[in-house]
């Protein structure tokens, strides 16, 4: 699914192939014995009601990503509400479990929109993972580290994905096209900077990724290089990661960091 403003184009869904390409990064999860966070929208839970409950039995954590894929730029903050509610509910439903993590559909909420933050915080979550330190689609001057917000969203955790510091400015290397395209080398001495500092770095990416030959919106050519970037399979490079580090949800950094605070 792919948020485009107020509306949102969706592949048909005899096309989808979500289950056969979460059930590649489930598999390889289990062989290297990591877990993950997965943030799902809640209507492809209710698309697909044992996903959530599939992903939860493996040991994974279930965070929200919303129910439709609307930018959180395009809603009112009762739409917000909804949707976080409804996919709750969902959520809930099918595996007993209440999320306390979401990311933001297309990185679009940010440090500007106080009230949706101040929703997640009064709804329980405890961490949003939504902020990207790039330019275009977040702030790039913003925190490259997992940190506390403050103000209306007082409290929560927000976990930037990572990205790589160059004389260009920082360079998408820790999801999306980026983690495909650039050398792994560079992932990982990014990867390192931050372990060695005590941080953890957040790598994501999305079931489409492990599959080259699935389907495809027809999106302008700069959306369409940002959405999908090459058809390189990232799985070669997951297995990689998965080799060399340790890998945790982020409900077990918020639990643990919380314990000792």
């Amino acid at each position: 699914m792919c948020g485009t403003g107020r509306d949102t184009l969706i592949l048909p869904r005899e096309t989808w192939r979500v289950r056969q390409n979460i059930e590649k990064i489930l598999a390889l999860l289990d062989g290297y014995s990591q877990k993950a966070t997965f943030f799902m929208l809640g209507s492809v839970a209710e698309s697909d009601p044992s996903l959530a409950a599939m992903i939860c039995s493996a040991g994974h954590e279930l965070a929200s990503h919303g129910y439709s894929h609307r930018l959180v730029s395009g809603m009112t903050a009762q739409q917000f509400r909804d949707e976080l509610l409804a996919t709750e509910r969902i959520l809930f439903e099918q595996t007993g479990q209440k999320p306390i993590g979401y990311r933001a559909p297309q990185w679009s909420l940010s440090e500007l929109r106080g009230w949706a933050f101040a929703i997640l915080k009064d709804s329980g979550y405890r961490y949003d993972s939504s902020l990207n330190p790039l330019p275009l689609v977040g702030n790039p001057r913003g925190s490259r580290i997992p940190y506390r917000l403050g103000a209306e969203g007082e409290g929560l955790w927000e976990f930037p994905p990572l990205v790589t510091k160059s004389r260009f400015g920082n360079l998408p290397s820790g999801g999306g096209w980026g983690f495909r395209f650039f050398p792994l080398r560079m992932i990982c001495s990014s990867i390192d900077t931050l372990n060695d500092s005590g941080h953890p770095a957040v790598i994501y990416l999305h079931p489409r990724e492990l599959d080259p030959d699935g389907p495809r919106l027809e999106l302008p050519i700069v959306k369409r290089f940002a959405s999908y970037g090459s058809r390189n399979d990232a799985a070669p490079r997951l297995v990689e990661l998965l080799r060399r580090y340790q890998c945790v949800t982020l409900k077990e950094l918020v639990e643990e960091w919380q314990s000792v605070s």
